[in-house]
């Protein structure tokens, strides 16, 4: 699954965004501040493209393309900078292309679809949390170099808390994430699930309660 940096300080955009690129297969990870991106860079540039803002508190689009580059990560624009010295100056800095808003979801998907197939795209097999590696395609988790036997809907569950990281849910979305929107059982179910997780990989301190609400994953 690809994963794609998702730069826009408009929640309401970049959660839309978020949501269409989850249907759509990929694995996005929103931020809405440029100096909060600079410095998850320097832990994890393991992305396989950025849809970056221009206008962004802390630090604007054009310096952040600079470090994206560095870290050998392509980038679309997406802004509300329609002008044209903006589009010259994005694309003369190296941006892959320049997408004007409002736009339309199928556009920006085509578009990140070049660009993905232009640069190969970065095989993402392996997700490493702590002494923990995922490979999501084999369904297979270790620890320390050792593997963990861990049940489907447990892989299902810690999978969901990896692609929406950062983010709470609830144990209602949780279920319906792992067992579809008809589900009729008792919703701490959930809770079993996330208390193997935590045990079996010493996740105490990156799956953190919400209280009454539900979890979150940090990393």
């Amino acid at each position: 699954m690809k994963k794609i940096l998702v730069i826009e300080d408009e929640a309401a955009i970049n959660d839309l965004i978020c949501m269409n690129l989850e249907i759509a297969g990929y694995c996005p990870v929103p931020f809405f501040d440029g100096i909060k991106v600079s410095r998850h860079l320097e832990r994890d540039s393991k992305y396989d493209l950025a849809l970056l803002d221009i206008m962004l508190p802390g630090k604007d689009g054009f310096a952040l393309l600079k470090e994206l580059k560095s870290h050998e990560i392509p980038v679309i624009y997406l802004t509300a900078k329609g002008d044209l010295s903006s589009k010259v100056k994005g694309l003369k800095s190296g941006a892959e292309d320049y997408l004007v808003k409002p736009f339309e979801m199928l556009e920006l998907l085509a578009r990140m679809e070049n660009v993905l197939k232009r640069h190969g795209g970065k095989e993402d097999e392996e997700i490493h949390i702590k002494d923990v590696v995922i490979y999501e395609k084999k369904r297979i988790v270790t620890k320390g170099g050792k593997e963990v036997s861990m049940q489907p809907m447990e892989f299902d569950c810690l999978m969901a808390f990896w692609k929406r990281r950062g983010r709470v849910l609830t144990r209602d979305q949780i279920l319906n994430m792992l067992w579809g929107v008809d589900f009729d059982g008792e919703s701490r179910t959930v809770d079993v699930h996330v208390a193997n997780i935590r045990k079996k990989l010493d996740f105490f301190d990156v799956i953190i309660t919400a209280p009454r609400v539900g979890y979150r994953m940090e990393v």
